[in-house]
């Protein structure tokens, strides 16, 4: 038998948890003030005038560089769980993990001989 009274603190948090958001973007989008003008829409660069146009083009390589990274930093948070349990686990989570850190090693070698990761 699905017994709903047993989720009333899971539905109240989830609902309290999303009320406290928005009733905060609601209460600074009434109490904040609307003042637009020249000095607003301008961009602010430490204090100093701005020069030329604010919109600049990046190469993708940053980018690149950015990607890489994030694969390996989310790899991590999911590795360290396993790492923690490993003596449970067992040979067959092994060889998961080991297929799951081999994916990106191989797109990064691959990256790395298509030359997507030089700066020149």
């Amino acid at each position: 038998m699905f017994l709903l009274h047993e989720y009333d603190i899971f539905w109240s948090f989830l609902i309290i948890s999303s009320i406290i958001p928005i009733l905060a973007f609601v209460i600074s989008g009434i109490l904040a003030p609307i003042r637009e003008g020249p000095e607003k829409l301008s961009s602010y660069e430490s204090g100093i005038e701005p020069m030329g146009d604010a919109w600049v083009q990046f190469r993708i390589r940053y980018y690149m560089f950015a990607l890489v990274f994030v694969v390996f930093d989310v790899e991590t948070v999911f590795l360290y769980p396993w790492a923690m349990s490993f003596d449970v686990l067992g040979v067959s989570v092994f060889i998961e993990a080991f297929i799951f850190v081999l994916i990106p090693i191989v797109g990064s070698v691959y990256a790395w001989r298509k030359g997507a990761l030089e700066w020149s």
